[in-house]
Order: structure tokens, then sequence, then C-alpha cells
């Protein structure tokens, strides 16, 4: 049975039971900040289950896309995906446990054909209710088993939510145990997978408080969920869900652009499995508006994206820079091919899917690539010098000792002997420059260059050096002590194991960041004598999942939420009058202060009041909420700031007692700032054209993925790949300028959700809604319809619910288009102007990226627009004043002051640089000698950094051998620059040490390489002390 026939058949079978069939919601949760992406059928019924929402019907059933973020690293064996389609029927507060479990029994043996004798079923511990209403289907008592809390019972899904016992539908696939148990031993919750579970129904019939305490819900539910994955892998006789018609495929086209033969190879078979389900997974994720990203949603689809090029990789696939040529890109296809026609939004995402991924691939392989040199020329040579070092370290300490010890026997006062004094300042000595190139690397942001254990061991050894001075110097032999050297011996053991072994938290980044798997860190250190902190890499690992498993939980601050639950129970709704005026009588329903009801409020204190009814809109859609004034009996003043809806149907007015008291049932006077609401509602319905000319322009991928309207300006955030030109900007600005020119109508009307999706509306953003929904359509030039006329389709019960509205809902399967289209036509809740010339112009500020795939426009409006313009038009008659040139004549007058400014810097430069000949040459000839070295050192007058570059690789130039010291005060700052041939490098010199000691002359620090090194202070009247403590240094580094 195909997986097309068994989706159509489940959907048909609970229709026929009275089911609302609702298409499957997105992947990114409506309106659910807890979620990090949908993780089951129930999560769009959530509001629901919890008694926020009215349900269209207590009885729904759908095929829901799933995503689970847990199963990622799992993927590439027989079982294990990330993207799964869930059947599931759902009661809300409607049948019960006897219902679901005779229709799930009916539905696999009558319509999915299932052999009874084959099908187990399980129970809860003490749900003595369930298994009775199993043995009244037939299944015989010995093959139901009861199981515990972990396998068996579903919930809370956070601190405390609803929850239930689960009963599940387990598939015999025959053979002995593979653990040896007896076949009476054996059966649903063994370990051995000769049991399959196919369909697991959760009965929701409890409460658990954050206490641990269950108490019975008022109205029982059912959620059921059975993946169609695994039945099809039953019900085709195929060994894995990868042999299935949902895979085979996608399967055959990996194997196509790898020349790979599937079944030949497990290895090779892993790799192909991991790039068929993360291009599926990740096509679906992307035509849902996830867009890669280093955080949540975008996080995950980066991991996947990465994870599936790297097992490309290992069959032979891999991006061609030169074409373009993605092969994840062209793997996706086939998905959207093949699935596009049940799921619309893949292929009318189509561009847009392909061309993210193939930007994704081309970045990332260009991103492995750098990573690659990062681990054989940085991390790994670190680790190797700071081996090195250790090694080092264990023989100087030994010569120092051994020395002291016959310092000791020879009758010698010693305390810090010259051996001790040898041994540690050459310890010191070598650790110096790795220190220098630790902080380097940080300076340089190479982050995966230096991990806290590499900081820490570089300390470790430097503290070893201390240690053993100290102990030294009280060190006595005596019959049988050799506890020092013992110590000093199991101490540096330790840091060489420190030193040889790549930390964990090193290879995770690697791995996390640069998409190196820890196998491939491992096998290029091997090579290098170094070994991997595996332990420390699975606790990376783990803490990773960890915040997987916690973003993937419901959540929020569920006590919050209860208040103004309690609190709408006792009150009721706020009516909204927001869409009818800005101003209305009123009477204060409830109080609250800190989170806690009040009965009344006096001068000064902040408030959250509740009308009975309010003209005031409350934030949502992306729209601020309103502001405004209550006023009170005897004059009393309440100055609204804000205005939320924490919940739905309830209204808190945020603010502020200005004068006076108001008390709990007070009649008042709520009024809206008028001009503020004016202003933001013409800001939201610029939005809505600047959305519908976004589409036009760039295209139909264009999705809305946030915005923000405030009375002064809008801003706007959508999926696009790629930066909008400007002529593409220029292009829109125009688009939406003609429409607020040609003044528009703008209609709005509520309706029901079904009716409006059914006539064409757009809905992108996570909010949720109820069965009726307010719909705000911008005609377009000269094909304008009434509403009252617009034709009506039949679209049966196959709608989306009320609480989704991410997916793009444009048309529906067996609606009737519109013809023609309106401009704009969306699903809004916010306030909106009634027509489009009351707007009077918009202005585009700018376009910018806000992460992977995600763009962001920013624009102004009416007032804002025009004291923008005016803003503008002062700067421009400004400058024209100040040079003397009409507005029109003034970019020839900037380009030729520009010109004119060149040509002087020019001759400036050209004077520096001959004053700075004549400088190089009188210090060239003031070179000293220094233990045999030759030093050029002095001060130099320039302006900038890169001309004192100048004389110093003139002057070095210049020297066959010998060191260049100069300093030099740049803006008011101290600057001193040390340069070093080759042939005195060898010998001992080090600038970057020497700079280091002239920077601490003058207040500050600095450091460099062997050969060149600069550094900066804060005091410039000892520039010349630094100078002398540079020739210093020299002069101790290379002794005479």
């Amino acid at each position: 049975m195909q997986a097309a026939d068994i989706r159509q058949r489940y959907l048909d079978f609970f229709q026929s039971k009275g089911h609302l069939l609702v298409p499957s919601s997105s992947l990114i949760p409506a309106g659910d900040p807890t979620l990090l992406l949908t993780t089951a059928g129930m999560v769009q019924f959530k509001p629901y289950f919890t008694g926020e929402m009215q349900p269209p019907r207590p009885r729904l059933t759908s095929v829901q896309k799933c995503f689970r973020v847990t199963d990622v690293e799992s993927v590439g064996d027989a079982s294990h995906l990330t993207f799964f389609e869930m059947l599931g029927n759902f009661s809300i507060g409607d049948y019960f446990k006897r219902e679901a479990i005779a229709w799930a029994w009916e539905f696999v043996t009558q319509h999915l054909k299932l052999p009874p004798d084959r099908l187990w079923a399980t129970v809860f511990l003490d749900d003595d209710e369930a298994l009775e209403l199993w043995v009244g289907q037939g299944v015989p008592r010995e093959r139901i088993r009861r199981l515990g809390e972990k396998d068996n019972f579903w919930g809370p899904a956070g601190e405390e939510g609803p929850c239930g016992p689960c009963s599940e539908i387990h598939y015999d696939r025959g053979g002995p145990c593979r653990l040896g148990k007896p076949d009476n031993q054996c059966g649903p919750g063994c370990d051995c997978g000769r049991f399959l579970e196919i369909w697991n129904l959760v009965f929701m019939q409890f409460y658990q408080d954050k206490a641990k305490k269950r108490t019975p819900l008022p109205k029982p539910n059912i959620d059921t969920g059975m993946g169609l994955e695994r039945v099809a892998c039953l019900l085709q006789g195929v060994p894995s869900v990868y042999e299935t018609d949902l895979f085979q495929p996608i399967i055959a086209r990996v194997c196509e652009l790898a020349n790979k033969r599937y079944g030949q190879d497990e290895a090779t078979d892993r790799a192909i499995r991991v790039v068929a389900e993360h291009a599926r997974s990740a096509a679906f994720l992307i035509a849902d508006g996830v867009v890669p990203g280093n955080a949540g949603r975008g996080y995950v689809l980066r991991r996947l994206i990465r994870r599936a090029i790297l097992f490309g990789q290992k069959i032979g696939l891999a991006y061609n820079p030169d074409n373009a040529d993605s092969f994840l890109a062209a793997v996706a296809e086939v998905v959207i091919q093949r699935m596009g026609g049940v799921y619309s939004e893949l292929a009318q995402g189509r561009t847009f899917v392909l061309r993210v991924l193939q930007q994704e691939e081309a970045q990332f392989t260009e991103t492995f690539n750098e990573g690659l040199p990062k681990l054989e020329k940085e991390i790994i040579p670190l680790r190797r010098r700071l081996l090195g070092v250790v090694d080092r370290w264990d023989e100087l300490y030994r010569y120092a000792l051994n020395a002291h010890v016959r310092n000791l026997h020879t009758g010698e006062e010693v305390s810090t002997g010259d051996s001790l004094a040898v041994a540690v300042n050459m310890a010191q000595g070598e650790l110096a420059p790795i220190e220098t190139e630790i902080n380097r690397l940080i300076e340089e942001g190479i982050r995966v260059g230096i991990s806290e254990g590499t900081r820490s061991l570089v300390k470790a050894i430097s503290n070893s050096v201390d240690q053993f001075r100290d102990k030294l110097v009280h060190f006595r032999i005596e019959p049988g002590n050799i506890s020092l050297e013992n110590a000093l011996q199991a101490h540096t053991q330790a840091l060489r194991a420190l030193a040889a072994t790549l930390p964990g938290t090193q290879v995770f980044i690697l791995h996390d960041t640069y998409g190196f798997p820890v196998e491939v860190t491992a096998e290029v250190a091997q090579e290098h004598g170094l070994s991997v902190d595996m332990e420390g890499f699975q606790r990376e690992m783990e803490a990773q999942r960890q915040r997987a498993r916690a973003a993937s939980g419901f959540g929020g601050d569920t006590e919050q939420v209860r208040v103004y639950q309690e609190l709408s129970q006792q009150v009721g709704s706020s009516r909204s009058l927001a869409y009818e005026a800005t101003s209305a009588s009123s009477v204060i329903a409830a109080i609250l202060v800190n989170g806690e009801q009040a009965s009344a409020i006096s001068a000064g204190q902040q408030a959250e009041v509740v009308l009975q009814e309010t003209p005031f809109y409350a934030e949502g859609g992306g729209q601020v909420g309103d502001a405004g004034f209550i006023q009170g009996p005897d004059d009393s003043l309440f100055h609204v700031e804000d205005t939320q809806a924490p919940i739905p149907g309830l209204v808190a007015h945020t603010g502020r007692v200005l004068r006076g008291s108001l008390r709990v049932g007070e009649h008042v006077l709520a009024t809206v700032e008028e001009a503020r609401r004016n202003d933001a509602a013409r800001n939201h319905t610029a939005t809505h054209l600047l959305h519908a000319a976004l589409r036009k322009v760039l295209g139909t991928h264009v999705r809305q993925q946030g915005s923000l309207v405030t009375p002064d300006r809008l801003r706007f955030d959508f999926t696009h790949v790629s930066a909008v030109s400007p002529q593409e900007l220029r292009q829109v600005e125009e688009m939406v300028n003609d429409r607020i020119r040609a003044n528009l109508p703008v209609r709005k009307r509520e309706t029901t959700y079904r009716q409006a999706v059914a006539e064409g509306a757009l809905a992108f953003f996570g909010e949720r809604y109820g069965d009726r929904v307010r719909v705000v359509e911008v005609g377009e030039v000269g094909a304008e319809i009434p509403a009252g006329e617009r034709p009506r389709s039949n679209v049966g019960d196959a709608l989306p619910p009320p609480s989704q509205l991410h997916t793009v809902l444009q048309g529906s399967p067996g609606g009737a288009s519109l013809s023609p289209q309106p401009f704009s036509f969306e699903v809004c809740g916010g306030t909106h102007i009634n027509a489009t010339g009351e707007i009077g112009l918009c202005l585009v500020l700018g376009e910018s990226s806000v992460g992977a795939g995600l763009r962001r426009i920013e624009a102004v409006t009416g007032r804002a627009a025009e004291a923008l313009l005016r803003e503008q038009q002062a700067l421009i008659a400004g400058l024209a004043q100040q040079l003397e040139a009409s507005p029109k004549d003034l970019p020839a007058k900037i380009e030729a002051l520009k010109e004119e400014n060149a040509r002087l810097r020019k001759e400036a430069e050209a004077r520096e640089r001959a004053a700075s000949l004549g400088q190089a040459q009188a210090l060239l000839g003031k070179a000293t000698q220094v233990n045999g070295v030759t030093l050029v050192s002095g001060g130099a007058a320039v302006s900038s950094a890169e001309a004192l570059r100048e004389i110093g690789d003139w002057l070095r130039d210049k020297l066959s051998s010998g060191v260049v010291c100069l300093g030099a005060v740049i803006g008011d700052r101290p600057v001193i620059l040390v340069m070093a041939t080759k042939d005195v490098v060898a010998r001992g010199v080090h600038a970057g040490n020497m700079v280091r000691e002239a920077a601490k002359a003058m207040g500050g620090g600095g450091g460099g390489r062997p050969e060149m090194a600069q550094g900066g202070g804060r005091d410039a009247a000892k520039l010349d002390d630094a100078l002398r403590a540079a020739q210093e240094t020299l002069r101790g580094q290379v002794k005479g």
C-alpha cells in the first residue's frame, strides 16, 4: 500500500467518524514561543486542549508535518528521521477511551488489513479500563502488556499541564527474541526490535501541577499519533523507512549523483540515507520559512545541511563552485516534485528552497576548506609547541634539581642559586612567546584556536615554574627524601598529558562551527602524536542535546498566565471597541498592581487597569498597543502608556495614575491618543502595501517573518536570500506610492477564518486567532471588486484551523480563484486607514540583513515622511549655501572638492615622505653597536603609523644586518616600532619582547613577531625612556 493511499484512507476514515479535517500546520509553531519546532500533531491544537480557545469542532483529524531535533545525530541508521508525517485524531472534551480504542482497532484491522493475530496492545500500569476495552475488541489478554510511566504515560510537556496514560498498538514482526528471551518474556517494551509501535493513543485526563499532584480534568481529551513512514514500512514489507516509496525516489537521486548503488556497502548506505533524509527535512523547513542561522530553528537547519554535506563528501558529492552546482538542491528538487502536490508550500517556495540550499552549501564548503587549515596549521602546531615546552621544562627542572643537590653536597650555601635561576628563567622565556601567540590569536578572533583548556595549560606550566622556585628554596636532601622529585615528575606527566590532548570544547567547536566530524579531528590529531578528549566532547554534545530538548518542550510563565486566566474568569472578557471608536465610557473591571489584584490605586502608582469595554487597541500583529488616558470621577486621571492582551479576550491598560485615585467598579471615560493611533494605522496599511509589492517584485517566496508597526515608523522582516538591489528597492517604493496616489479603498471586514482562507487571504505571522477573523483588502488600480460581489467557494471541511497562521494560505484546493486579485489581501487584526491616500507618502529608509535568508526593510509614512523630507531639504539647502552652489549643482561641486582634497593629500604625503627620508638618513648616521648588533634608534616626526613603518622599512633595507627601533607621538599617543633583520633574529633578537618592555615604560603594552613588532603607551613624555628600555632588552638578548 502506497504512502499516499495510507494518508488518504486515514483521513477518510476519521472524517466518516465526524472529524473535521485540519491540514498540517507549519513546522514553525504558531503563536507559541515556547516551542522550537512542531513536534507532534497536537501542537496546533494546544490552545483547544488548554481551554484558551474553542475548537471549530470537538473532533479533529490531521496529517501533521513534524520535526524532532533530538534525532539529528541518529539519522543514518535504518529507522531514525528528523522530519516525519504524523497521522492523528483528536477529541476536545468529546469522546474518550472507548471510541479511541475501537476506532484505532477498526482502522488497522479493516482498513489497513493488518492481521489481528500479529497485533499487541499496551496500557498504563493501573489503567484497567483501557485493558478491558482492548479485550472487548478481541485482543487476547496475553497480548496486552502493562507498562510504566516511561513507556505509557504522556506529559506534562513542561513543569505542569495536561497529561495522562497512553495505550499503544504494536506489530509483532515475528521470529525469536534477538536478546534471547523466551516468547513469554518478549513483547512490547522489549529492546530486541521485534515489536514495532505503530500507534499511540494518549488519554489526557489529568492536570499535573508543579508539585506533581494530578487532578482530573473537567473534560478529558484524546490525542493520538501514528507515524506515516513507520506504517508505510510495515505495509510495504520493507526492512526500513528508507526503502518505502516515500524515500526510494530520493535515494535513487542521491545514488545517481554519487554514482553509487544502494545496498552494497553499509558505510555508503548510511551516507546516502543521511543525505536523502536531511535534504527532505531541510526542504520542508525552508518552505515553512526557516532560514539557516546560528541560533534556534536556523541553527537546526544549518546543522542538517552541514551534516548532509559532510556525508555527501564521503560518497564523492561536493559543491562545484565553477557552475554553482549544489547536490543538495538537486536532491531537494526530487522532494519538491514528489511531495509538492500534498504540501503546496514546497511547490510555491521551490525557487527559494533551492536557492537557500545552494547558497548554504557554497558557504559551508568554503568554511570547511577554511576550517581544515585551522586544525592542521594553528590548533595542532600550538599543542605541539606546548608539548615541547613541557618536555623542555622537564629537562630544565631536572638540571636545576641535580645542580642544586650537588651544591648541597659540596656544602655551598644555596638559596636561589644560579642553577635554579637558569632553569626558571629559561622556562619562563620559552613560555613568553607562546603566551604572546595566544594573545595574538585571541585578538585576531581565532576562537577555535584557543580554548579555556589551552589558557589553563599555559597558566599551569607557568605556575609550575613559580612553585618549583618556591619549593627548591627550602629543599634539603635527607635520607629517603625524594618527595620533591617525585612530585615534579608526576606534575610534569600530568602537564604532558594535558598538552598532548585536544580539549573536548575545542573539538566540539570544530565539529559545531566548521562541521568537522570528531573522527576526522581524532585522525588528524593522531598523525601528530596527539589525542582527543572524547569525554569532554561528549559532555559538550550532551549539553547541546539538553539545550535542544529544553527548547522543544512547552514552557512559559505559567504562573503569570494563570493570574490573567483567573482574572478573566472573574470579570469576563473585555469588549473591544478599537475598530469602532477612539473614546468610550466604561467601567473598571479589575486593577493589577505588581501582578496582584488591587481594589484601588492612587497618584503615582503603576498599575494594569482592565475595563469592561475599551476603545484601546491591544498590541498584536506587530502593531504596538494604543496609548491615551482613562479619566475617572473627581477629575482623576490615569495615563495609559501601553495596551496588551496577555491572554485572549482580556485587555490590560498599563500606565500610571497622574492625579486622584481610581477604584474597581467606577465609571470612567477611556480616550485613545487619536493622532498616535492614526499614525500607526497609516504605517500598518503601508506595511501591507510593502509586503504585496515585495512579493510582486522579488517573487512569491517572500514571506513575512515579523513586523513592527509604531506611530513613527514601520519595520518588516521577510524571507529572501540576497540583498534587495537599489533598483528593486526603488521599484517597490514606486509601486507602493502608486497605490497611495490612486487612493484605493481599504476594506476591513469580519468573516470566518475558513472563508477568508478560501478567498485567498494571506497570513504569515505566528499569531493565534479565533474562528472569526478580520481581513484587510486593498483593491488594485482599475480592478476593484466590492466585497459583497466576491465569488464564494465551496471548500467543504478541509481547511486550516484558526490557530495556524504561518503558512502561505493563498487559494485552496477546490476553492475558486479570484480574478482579478486585489493588490493586498491579508488576515489582520490591526488598525488601518480607510483609503490608501491617507498614507500620504511612503519613504523606504533602507534594507538590510538580519540573518541568513532573512531581510529587513524600514520605512516611514505620513507625518514622519514629511518631517524626513523637510530635514533632508534643509540639509541640502544648508550644503548648497556653504558650498555656494545651487542644489542641482551639488553633486558636481562635491566631486570637484573630492578631487581637490585627493590632490592636496597626495602633495602632503609627498612632503611627509621627503621629510621622513631626511629623518631616516639622519638616524642612519647615528647608528650604534650593541654587543655586535647595529642599532638604529630614535624618534620620528610622523602623522601616522603607516608613515612610521615606511621609515622603518627604508632603514631595515639599508641595513645589511641590525635592528631598527623607532618612536613617535601619533595623535597624542606614543608609539614604538621595532624591526630586525633575519640574521640577528637567529642570534636571539626578538622584536616582540623589545616592544613589550618598551611599552611598559610608557604605561602601555604591545608585542609581535621576532622580526617586527609594534606597541603603544599612555604617556608620551616617556617615549625616550621606552627607546632606552628597548635598547637594554636588546643588550640582554645578545650578550657580548
